[in-house]
């Protein structure tokens, strides 16, 4: 979650100082377009195999978490029926016991789906190839038809209106060598 700050922090940062220094070249004559990243991910069999995957993944481990957190609860629970009927250095073994189940049961949490755990590691085999492969037909659709900036709608960059006519996205999927599907905000 602090990358994702970090990053969006970065985007908009850049964006910012991009943004200013085309005001302050007085550059306005250049070419402007956006795309919908979501959108076009959408399009892509590969990446909708990825986020199901994700998905399954996710909630497998998510069942295995929940079950460590109710056999702590469960322990908690006995000892608290327990414990007038139990001698300290028992008292003291079974809350041991409990913070030490609590403890494996966070650990294998954070393990899971901490900032670096298992789920953003799977996360960046399955989709971050799919997303340099956008990036890449993005930056190669801003080159051959002059755009100074392209913008993506689905960021956090707010964008209050767009023109339809000036959304790439359809052409983003061309250049990946997908066709269009359906309707989505690439329909021109």
């Amino acid at each position: 979650m602090i990358k994702n700050l970090k990053s969006n922090f970065m985007k908009k940062f850049i964006f910012t100082l991009a943004f200013a220094t085309l005001l302050a070249a007085g550059s306005f004559a250049q070419k402007f377009a956006y795309v919908d990243s979501d959108y076009i991910l959408g399009q892509i069999p590969k990446y909708k195999e990825a986020q199901s995957e994700l998905d399954k993944i996710s909630t497998t481990w998510q069942k295995e978490i929940e079950a460590k957190f109710q056999e702590v609860d469960k322990l908690y629970k006995n000892y608290q029926q327990e414990q007038i009927l139990l001698t300290d250095e028992l008292k003291k073994k079974r809350e041991a016991e409990i913070v030490g189940k609590e403890k494996e049961a966070k650990d294998l949490q954070k393990s899971k789906f901490g900032v670096d755990g298992e789920l953003f590691k799977k996360r960046q085999e399955l989709v971050k190839p799919i997303q340099d492969e956008v990036y890449n037909a993005v930056k190669k659709l801003a080159e051959t038809g002059n755009f100074a900036i392209i913008f993506d709608k689905s960021s956090d960059l707010t964008m209050l209106y767009a023109n339809p006519k000036y959304d790439e996205s359809d052409k983003v999927l061309e250049q990946m060598g997908y066709s269009k599907k359906g309707t989505g905000s690439g329909n021109k």
